[in-house]
């Protein structure tokens, strides 16, 4: 029962994040990664994959879905990225997991748009969305941090 809790509770603060916007080129780039970032370090990669999912899928349908059906590929990319963090935090890899967060969100999930809109939408995106997962990994850091000094140890 604490586990559904705390997942309901990571998927709330999810929603609560997307709809805080970082304003510069796409309405569905928002603070909805750091409570699965956090739910990778408390309750393991499953959960952060599904937190992280369900995340991205309401900040883009509080912003429009302005890219359409491509926010279900987003959502994947979002879940699979979590996963693998989620992964890494579990072995211990911290520091790992937090560059992987960055890098993987950052600059590798934009590259199917490449090929699918252009490589100038990806440039013109890279540093709304490089700032956005800056802050949210921010964010992430210092709650993980937080919850470590209060509980002791890892919980995922």
């Amino acid at each position: 029962m604490r586990r559904l809790t705390f997942l309901v509770m990571f998927v709330s603060l999810s929603v609560i994040g997307s709809l805080i916007k970082i304003p510069f080129t796409i309405g569905s780039i928002a603070l909805d990664s750091a409570p699965a970032v956090v739910a990778a370090f408390l309750l393991g990669p499953t959960a952060a994959a599904l937190v992280a999912c369900i995340g991205h899928v309401v900040s883009a349908l509080f912003g429009g879905f302005p890219l359409g059906p491509f926010h279900l590929l987003i959502a994947c990319e979002m879940a699979a990225l979590l996963y693998i963090v989620g992964l890494l935090i579990k072995k211990g890899w911290l520091v790992r997991s937090y560059i992987c967060f960055f890098v993987g969100n950052a600059c590798i999930a934009p590259l199917p748009f490449v090929w699918i809109i252009s490589p100038a939408f990806v440039l013109s995106i890279f540093p709304s969305l490089a700032f956005a997962t800056a802050v949210n990994l921010a964010i992430a850091v210092v709650v993980s941090k937080a919850l470590q000094r209060v509980w002791g140890e890892r919980h995922a």
